[in-house]
């Protein structure tokens, strides 16, 4: 697993660990105390160091990369020249399959649906950052080393991935980390996925993300961000930008579509979304 010291690996590792998944750690931070694996710290780009950690793997979860928007230069050498050294290096140390972590901001230009409408999982690209369209790449580096190798490859559109919904907008995009555990278990097991790309959401009420995609892998989300709805409004009294804006009610992107996108502006070393609440 890359980027295993970031905060989505933090969410996830120990439900895989639970579920009885062997995890090599990868990432160019320490492991966390009480990570429940084993950890090689390096680069994604570190082919060597990469072809150590994955030899003998079943399978590769990528989650290292810049999670907001950024400059090109970071993004292309961290999100594209990243997802390209790891799923080459996967390629030629023989691992079987590989797990992306997308965005929904791949796709974040696209509208909000109406009415009972849902967004297929394969809506084709739409980025709305520099971001998204690192996102957009992964994808098709994904693509291209299924239909030329083989390999099969798994991308994962993760929406809005926190301990709870941190505004209106997550009513309809919230992933929760449990729910978290089971997209990434459902897509290491199912057989045979060739190349698909499935949304990461929870079984929110007021979903308008498809669900199809993660039934046909077997994701079966059990969480619904209606369960904080309540609380959420309360908070909205206080703080008026809880609620949702323009661009969430026009965009599945959100304020990613707005011409001032959530920037990162960090070191691009496994970057934590849940520092900032428009992540994701």
């Amino acid at each position: 697993m890359t980027g295993a010291a970031g905060s989505l690996a933090s969410d996830v590792l120990p439900g895989l660990a639970e579920l009885g998944y062997g995890i090599v750690g990868v990432d160019r931070l320490p492991a966390p105390p009480g990570t429940p694996c084993s950890w090689v710290r390096c680069d994604v780009t570190d082919r060597e160091a990469l072809r150590t950690a994955f030899d003998g793997c079943a399978a590769v979860v990528h989650l290292a990369g810049i999670p907001l928007e950024a400059d090109w230069e970071q993004l292309l050498r961290v999100n594209i020249d990243g997802t390209q050294s790891v799923l080459e290096t996967a390629r030629r140390a023989g691992v079987p399959r590989v797990v992306l972590a997308s965005s929904i901001h791949a796709a974040g230009f696209v509208p909000v649906p109406g009415g009972t409408e849902r967004v297929p999982d394969d809506v084709p690209v739409r980025p709305d950052t520099f971001y998204g369209v690192s996102k957009a790449a992964l994808e098709a580096l994904g693509s291209l080393y299924h239909d030329r190798y083989g390999m099969d490859v798994v991308c994962l559109r993760i929406a809005s991935r926190f301990a709870r919904p941190l505004g209106e907008r997550m009513l309809s995009t919230w992933l929760s980390p449990a729910d978290a555990v089971r997209l990434l278990d459902a897509a290491l097991t199912v057989a045979s996925p060739g190349f698909r790309i499935v949304w990461g959401v929870s079984a929110n009420s007021r979903g308008y993300l498809s669900p199809e995609g993660g039934a046909a892998i077997g994701f079966h989300p059990r969480d619904d961000a209606e369960d904080h709805a309540t609380e959420l409004f309360e908070a909205a009294r206080r703080d008026p930008a809880v609620l949702a804006s323009e661009w969430d009610r026009r965009y599945i992107g959100g304020d990613f579509c707005s011409p001032d996108p959530p920037m990162h502006h960090g070191p691009a070393v496994s970057p934590d979304p849940a520092r900032n609440p428009s992540a994701r």
